[in-house]
């Protein structure tokens, strides 16, 4: 037991992280990935999703314009995540009980595919 609550194992937290970044994407970017899976490494926490690009963004990156499309998705993508930061944090620091001190994330246009890391403050100590 850890402060009155139960220990939770690795696969549970990255559970619930992945439950969470794919409730997070769904109320806040728009829609949710088609498939995810959360990577606990020490204190890094990487979240791999697939599926994440729209109808529309995929149309746009295969217009006569992608490049400039591929700028504009990947720049709106960025600010969408920094928008709600705040809400990625708080429920990181709610599943792991550890405060997050950076953020990092990708997103391919190619592929559909988003990448997701966050450092934390302390190594988590699971099974």
């Amino acid at each position: 037991m850890v402060r009155g609550l139960l220990k939770k194992t690795r696969g549970q937290l990255e559970s619930e992280i992945s439950d969470g970044i794919t409730r997070f994407e769904k109320e806040h970017m728009g829609r949710g990935p088609l498939e995810i899976k959360t990577y606990i490494i020490e204190d890094m926490v990487i979240i791999r999703l697939k599926g994440v690009l729209t109808k529309a963004e995929r149309a746009l990156v295969k217009s006569d314009r992608n490049v400039r499309a591929r700028e504009l998705i990947k720049e709106v993508r960025n600010e969408l995540i920094e928008n709600g930061r705040s809400i990625l944090e708080d429920m990181i620091r709610n599943i792991t009980r550890r405060k997050v001190k950076s953020l990092h994330t990708d997103i391919s246009t190619i592929t559909g595919e988003k990448i997701i890391i966050l450092t934390l403050d302390k190594v988590l100590e699971i099974e």
